[in-house]
């Protein structure tokens, strides 16, 4: 099968005691998840020693029982989930009662008279933790929002944020010394950097953004050979180590993008004014900068920190426009950055990278945070021309770091990798590949890559496309950050980490510092460099958590107007209760369940097939299939959609499989027989 992570992460601290995340049981009753062991630790409540549910935690075995299953009492919260919780508040004369919203492993708090910040009795608010002394049962908060109870978007909007862990506003310290950041560059730090101010700069964005963290510099050299430069924000210049600033970023990690909102890692005079790259404004960035001919091959490259200006700022759509009619503003240098990045992505498909296709899902968004409609945007080649640079860079960095050896050993770094696909996932995604008629080398992980690919390009605009594409993801491992470099498979690149995002993401700052050590010659190895990889990736989850939470509320609010309504879809994932299906129109999601069905046969759920199948009919609902439903419901509390599906004339195919097509004629519901 090929190469698999043997990281063995070590869960016992020096003590012998355990280290694991907090599950908390509607019940009360806690677990503790131990990486890398079988079995959870059960904990009593009164041995949670102020830990909460999804905080971080040491544990120390107090008993283990026949079974195997040990218990323990916690004797150390290690790192919070979240600090910041949503509920409603009942006041006192001198002091208040916060009670949560959600129960689970979650207490009440005392707020005191002084800390209540103008919330009235009932209001729903949002509280932080201020103190928890180890006597008291519960600890004292302080409110620092008041949710609008007339604005229900905002109110789940921040109620998702905080549920995630993320808090929703930076700490004063922590906007006192952003305020203090001088605005003009000295000229003393002008001295010290490759000055790339006279060189033609653009940066394209998305049409909406306002941090524009990464430009792209362009010359043309003696000899044909072109200088192009990747600059990326001096994030680190404006953000010194274990400052309130640089505190208050590490424990977000990065940036939450919400349908209408975006929760910055940084306070945004940081991130969309001082380090935004924005056109005609002198700024310091963080550079590599390649010399690259014109077939695309990389003669030699320089890395260090510099001073850029921008001459333009492009949008997607206006790039995209440029390489479509091959006119327009700058079009000689859009064009051939668009011909080098082309030549980047076909040499890394051929070295083994994945071709994954990829859509985004935007809403498109009233005065009120209102959908009133749904763009599907793909990838095109404005997208790949920023993406390949971006990866030429982040890859390049990575290369010179793991050359670097400090009492030799590896410099600790936070590479970003992703293992090979796990076999218990991949194999019976290859069956199932094999009834379409494509077959998978696994003797390798290049055998795989490659067999990807053929699949992928062979599917283009077939049926089973979908499905297949789908499912094939589901296969992929995650992608993670990591001090144990184990390369990056799905991109086909043994080096790799993040360096082109550090407005929005930690991990950019952490490789721009090391960065700077190794070119300093005076490297500081992170002894806690693991910890900050493994919270980031955390921190990562629970943002995508978030957005897709997010996503899910509009899709919800969206489709309200659309009770009762027939739409076509395509079944999206299929399980023993139901099977899901995403609108053709909208990308709407949602359940179909099998009770639903009772009336037409009884459905089983087979695993390999990815499909339910009647036990009389022989019909049956498969990944990938397209089907007529009908909105039945759209719970917005529960972000819940719920489906029925909608027999259409020749709905059944030869073969049994429920497959729409077109007629103008209706059919009734057969009954059950």
């Amino acid at each position: 099968m090929g190469r698999k992570n043997s990281k063995n992460t070590k869960s016992k601290t020096s003590h012998g005691t355990l280290t694991g995340t907090l599950d908390v049981t509607r019940s009360g009753i806690g677990y503790v998840i131990v990486e890398n062991r079988e079995k959870d630790i059960f904990i009593r409540p009164q041995d949670f020693n102020h830990a909460l549910h999804g905080d971080r935690v040491s544990v120390k075995i107090t008993r283990e029982g026949r079974s195997g299953r040990m218990e323990g009492e916690i004797t150390e919260v290690v790192e919070r989930k979240q600090s910041e919780f949503v509920g409603r508040l009942e006041l006192n004369k001198d002091f208040g009662f916060f009670i949560p919203d959600k129960a689970k492993g979650t207490l009440d708090m005392y707020i005191p008279g002084d800390k209540t910040n103008g919330a009235k009795n009932g209001d729903r608010v949002v509280v932080r933790i201020t103190e928890w002394n180890s006597r008291d049962r519960s600890p004292n908060g302080e409110v620092i929002s008041i949710l609008n109870a007339g604005d229900e978007n905002d109110m789940a909007m921040k109620e998702i944020l905080v549920d995630a862990g993320f808090e929703l506003n930076f700490d004063d310290d922590a906007l006192e010394e952003a305020a203090r950041i001088p605005d003009a560059i000295p000229a003393s730090e002008i001295k010290k950097r490759k000055d790339m101010r006279d060189i033609f700069t653009i940066t394209i964005d998305p049409v909406d953004a306002k941090d524009f963290d990464d430009a792209i510099s362009y010359r043309k050299l003696k000899n044909g050979v072109y200088e192009i430069g990747v600059h990326i924000a001096d994030v680190s210049y404006y953000i010194e180590p274990d400052t309130p600033l640089d505190k208050n970023a590490y424990q977000r990690a990065t940036s939450v993008y919400l349908p209408d909102r975006v929760l910055p890692m940084l306070p945004e005079h940081i991130s969309n004014v001082l380090c935004s790259l924005r056109p005609k404004e002198e700024k310091l960035t963080f550079s590599a900068i390649f010399q690259i001919n014109a077939k695309g091959e990389v003669k030699s490259h320089w890395l260090g920190r510099t001073i850029i200006y921008s001459d333009h700022r492009f949008t997607y759509e206006e790039v995209q426009e440029i390489i479509e009619k091959k006119e327009g503003l700058y079009k000689d240098e859009v064009l051939f950055l668009n011909d080098l990045a082309q030549k980047f992505r076909r040499q890394r498909f051929k070295n083994g990278a994945i071709n994954f296709s990829s859509q985004e899902v935007r809403f498109k968004l009233d005065e009120n945070g209102k959908p009133v409609g749904i763009v599907v945007k793909e990838s095109k080649e404005a997208h790949q021309l920023i993406e390949e640079f971006m990866l030429l860079a982040n890859r390049t960095v990575a290369e010179d770091v793991a050359k670097v050896k400090v009492n030799k050993h590896p410099l600790p770094f936070p590479y970003r990798v992703h293992d090979t696909p796990d076999e218990e996932k991949l194999l019976p995604f290859v069956d199932f590949a094999k009834k379409f008629g494509h077959k998978f080398d696994t003797k390798s992980p290049e055998g795989i890559a490659a067999s990807f690919n053929k699949m992928l390009a062979e599917v283009q605009g077939k049926p089973e496309q979908h499905v297949l594409e789908q499912l094939g993801i589901r296969t992929m491992a995650k992608a993670v950050y990591t001090k144990d470099n184990i390369g990056h498979y799905g991109l086909g690149f043994e080096h790799y980490c993040h360096f082109t995002s550090p407005i929005r993401r930690y991990p950019d700052i952490l490789v721009h510092r090391i960065l700077q050590e190794v070119l300093d010659g005076k490297m500081n190895p992170d002894k806690k460099m693991e910890e900050k990889c493994r919270h980031s990736s955390e921190r990562e989850r629970a943002a995508m958590d978030a957005e897709r939470a997010a996503n899910k509320y509009k899709q919800v609010e969206f489709m309200q107007d659309y009770i009762g309504d027939e739409f076509e879809g395509v079944i999206s994932g299929v399980a023993g209760f139901g099977f899901w299906v995403e609108t053709v129109a909208h990308k709407c999601e949602g359940l179909v369940s099998i009770q639903s069905l009772l009336d037409y046969d009884d459905f089983r759920l087979i695993e390999s097939e990815y499909c339910l199948a009647g036990r009389r009919s022989g019909r049956t609902f498969r990944m990938g299939d397209k089907v007529w439903i009908k909105v039945i419901a759209a719970n917005l509390g529960k972000r819940q959609l719920d489906y029925e599906w909608v027999i259409k004339p020749g709905d059944i195919a030869a073969n049994g499989t429920a497959q729409q097509k077109p007629s103008s004629k209706k059919t009734k519901k057969g009954k059950r027989k």
